[in-house]
């Protein structure tokens, strides 16, 4: 039966797989502008600047850490398809590399396939946008890494230094070692990793860290939590504008550099919490680094001055992680995450035009969305602190649950657990 399950799997992945392609081959229109643009148009005007030797600094929308660079080349791999052709293969490529990495886990041990659907759902409910941005890439590091760092924690770090020199955000998968040999070893490794790479990077190339300046002067951009503020205030006389501004279009006007920096402030809180949290969490089954990976995106994602589609596939493979270890406590925020995907799809970009001129259809489609992500991240936070801090009912029994549940997980027996067993006997 597991087995006809899994072909059931395999035949919804390749079907759903075959529509995006469609969609962003350009052999089945989709409603909205054409995403494919940012492949076709800016990513190949970088790969012909980096074929030179140099990153693109005089271009404000390279704001991308230098590991950006391999994505943006990789497409040179495939010359026959085309720069366009070839990227969207190599997604393909890494979406399968995802699937079967969550169908591997979810074969073992205490797996569950809920991990294995999430992924399969959540990249079509972004439409062709999951294919058109090379976020798919970096989501699948970060899999990779989840799931290798239960036995590796050498690996888990490697790949997320590597991670987060493509997009920064996987360095947030270290956050829920627990402090010790494990965290170090994690760590230590990530930051060989990055600083090796970075510094071959600025070696080989110059402009490497220039790409730090244009993220740095970033406003609010309309998809954002902050947005909506200008959203409702358009409608009430607010003198500013929407614009296209580093690569994205964000409101400029009054009040908007106030707002960007209450963004920075709230992530700085956010940051907080996790400190807080780490400080005191004292339950660390083999399930928590997942959930904290995924709470700790889901925080630093609500408070953004920037929530573009593409974050939404970030989300959606941290879920599947968590969803992929049978009785993981991530379950409600992932289906929020997911519900959001949905919304994100008609936002952007079939209704994007909406969201620019702010009229009710448009703000009604960002709060909701929006609403959906501060909701999951509420949630998550809450169950990672109930189940993970002493002093909450019930944290030993949801930590016990969380390392049965992770697959191939073998809990650890002291003297005293083999003597009572005896005993038992």
């Amino acid at each position: 039966m597991a087995g006809a399950y899994g072909g059931i799997r395999l035949l919804v992945w390749l079907l759903t797989r075959a529509a995006l392609l469609l969609c962003v081959l350009k052999a089945v229109p989709f409603p909205g502008p054409d995403v494919t643009t940012d492949v076709s148009v800016i990513y190949q005007g970088w790969y012909e600047v980096l074929r030179t030797g140099v990153f693109p600094s005089d271009d404000v929308a390279w704001q991308y850490p230098p590991g950006a660079a391999l994505a943006v080349l990789s497409p040179g791999l495939l010359p026959f398809l085309g720069y366009a052709g070839a990227f969207f293969l190599l997604v393909l490529l890494c979406d399968a590399l995802v699937y079967g990495l969550l169908e591997y886990a979810a074969g073992r041990a205490g797996g569950s396939a809920r991990g294995v659907w999430a992924w399969i759902a959540g990249v079509p409910l972004l439409g062709p946008t999951g294919y058109a941005r090379y976020d798919l890439m970096v989501t699948a590091v970060a899999v990779a890494a989840l799931l290798a760092g239960a036995c590796r924690p050498r690996v888990l770090g490697a790949l997320a230094g590597f991670g987060a020199l493509l997009k920064v955000w996987p360095v947030l998968l270290l956050v829920g070692l627990a402090r010790g040999r494990t965290a170090r070893r994690a760590w230590g490794a990530a930051v060989l990793t990055a600083g090796g790479l970075t510094l071959a990077a600025a070696a080989a190339m110059p402009g490497a860290l220039d790409f730090a300046s244009s993220q740095r002067d970033r406003g609010t951009e309309v998809e954002s939590l902050g947005a909506l503020v200008f959203h409702l205030a358009r409608h009430a006389g607010w003198a500013g504008e929407v614009r296209l501004n580093y690569g994205s279009m964000e409101f400029l006007g009054p009040y908007v550099p106030l707002v960007s920096a209450l963004a920075l402030v709230l992530a700085a809180a956010a940051a907080g919490w996790l400190g807080v949290w780490r400080l005191r969490a004292r339950v660390r089954g083999p399930g928590v680094p997942a959930d904290a990976a995924f709470t700790a995106v889901l925080l630093f994602t609500v408070t953004s001055r920037v929530i573009s589609p593409q974050y939404l596939l970030w989300l959606v493979g941290l879920a599947a992680v968590c969803l992929v270890s049978r009785g993981g406590r991530m379950g409600l925020p992932a289906a929020l995450v997911l519900a959001a995907t949905g919304v994100t799809v008609l936002e952007f970009p079939v209704w994007f035009a909406h969201v620019v001129a702010s009229d009710p259809l448009g703000v009604g489609l960002i709060a909701v969305r929006n609403g959906l992500l501060v909701a999951a991240a509420g949630v998550a936070c809450r169950r990672l602190w109930r189940g993970t801090v002493p002093g909450r009912a019930g944290a030993a029994v949801a930590a016990g649950a969380s390392a049965r549940s992770v697959p191939g997980h073998v809990p650890h027996q002291g003297p005293e657990d083999r003597a009572r067993a005896r005993g038992a006997r």
